[in-house]
Parts: C-alpha cells; structure tokens; sequence
C-alpha cells in the first residue's frame, strides 16, 4: 500500500458506517479518515470545509453524492490530490428536471416524512438482490436518520446546484479508479464506462453482485479494487 492517507466521502444520506467494511481493512496499514456531506448547502462548501480538515496530501474516494464532492475537490486543488476513487458516481451535473424533482422531498423531510424521503432517495431497488439486501436497507434507514432530516435538505440543496465537471476529468494526471456495481440500477455500468472514458488512463472495475452500495454489498471485492488502486504508482506530472 502507499503511504498517502485515504480520505472517504459518503453518499447522500449516509455515515461513515457505509465504509465500514473499508476501514475494517484498509486502516490495517493507511491511515483512513471520513469526510461527511452535509456540512454545507453548496457542492462547493463542502469540499472547501473537507479540504480545510484533510491533510496536505491524500488519496481521495467518493461514493454517488461524494464522488461529486471528490471532482470539486479535485478541480480547485488537484496538486494535494495524489490519486482519485469515483465508486457509483457520475461527472455531469443537475438537470433542470432532477433539480425539481428534489423540491417535494425537501418539503417532506420538513414536515414530517423524513422516513418516506429515506427510502425514494435510497431505494432498496437500487441494491442488488440477495440475502443481504434487507439488512443494508435497515443500514439504510439508520443512516439516514444520523444525517437528519435537516442535513438531507443540506444534501439535497447542493446536489441541485452541482456542476459538470466533465472538463476536470479530462485533466486529471493522477491515478484514477472508477468503480460501479454491475447490477446499478441507478448510475448503470454504461454510465460509468463513460465516466472512465473522460479519464486518461483511468481503471474501470465493475462489481459483480454489487448494486448502488458496492461498499457494503460486496465489501472483499471492492477492499481488493481499491487496494489494488493505492498500490498503483504515482503518475510524474
């Protein structure tokens, strides 16, 4: 493994349980930290309050909501960025129709329905299926009311101001993974074969087994890709 520490950003409406499994492991020989999402009502505040927190250098992974944190992130200072992880995310931005989407969610996590918000933004069909789909979707819920109904409208609010950040891709230099579950039924595997295509040389790993959560729903596999990712070297710019 590299010496760089590893910061970990989660998707909507998740804590740091939905890497549980990663720093289980990973921590075993790098120094792992958890940068949460809901610090901020802009993309842009947010991955301007976890750089002020993570070290001068790091590995950077961001899961769905965290992987457009993690581009931002990259895109104003890619020089203490040493490599980059995008598991179940997309580079595009929100769409005038998925923007407006959000409003009737926001307007149910205020009064009252947090519980109904929880499950149309994480829908346990977005999870592969198998013996372990109930018990994530129970992880699920709990996650979801760590964050709060009032982190959700934080969340909600920034994703419907992010930004495309296509550009920041095709500049990237460091070491890029980019990781999806084969059975997304969300952010499918052919979004992601797009994705990587943005990136030079970028490494596309598809988990079998695996939908929306890969983290959680097939952990070994994604541990080994994401090893593999902080073993690989550094690319001289």
């Amino acid at each position: 493994m590299s010496n760089e520490p590893l910061v970990l950003i989660p998707p909507m409406l998740c804590d740091a349980r939905v890497f549980a499994p990663q720093f289980e492991d990973l921590s075993l020989d790098t120094p792992v930290m958890f940068a949460p999402t809901s610090t901020g009502e802009r993309i842009e505040e947010i991955a301007s309050n976890i750089l002020g927190a993570a070290p001068a250098k790091f590995a950077l992974a961001g899961m769905s909501m965290g992987g457009a944190v993690a581009l931002e992130m990259l895109r104003r200072q890619p020089d203490r960025i040493t490599r980059i992880a995008l598991i179940s995310a997309s580079a595009q931005g929100e769409t005038p129709q998925a923007a407006s989407a959000r409003e009737p969610l926001i307007v149910a996590a205020r009064s009252g329905r947090f519980g109904d918000v929880i499950h149309q933004e994480m829908n346990p069909n977005w999870l592969a299926e198998g013996p372990e789909r109930v018990r994530i979707t129970n992880l699920i819920t709990s996650m979801g009311q760590a964050v709060s109904a009032e982190g959700y409208v934080r969340q909600a609010r920034a994703m419907q101001k992010r930004k495309d950040q296509q550009s920041t891709l095709r500049n990237v230099k460091q070491p890029t993974l980019v990781v999806c579950g084969a059975e997304d039924s969300l952010l499918p595997p052919r979004r992601h074969e797009f994705l990587a295509e943005l990136v030079p040389y970028a490494k596309l790993e598809i988990i079998p087994g695996a939908g929306h959560l890969p983290t959680l729903e097939q952990p070994e596999l994604t541990n080994h890709v994401l090893r593999t990712w902080m073993r690989q070297p550094l690319v001289l710019r």
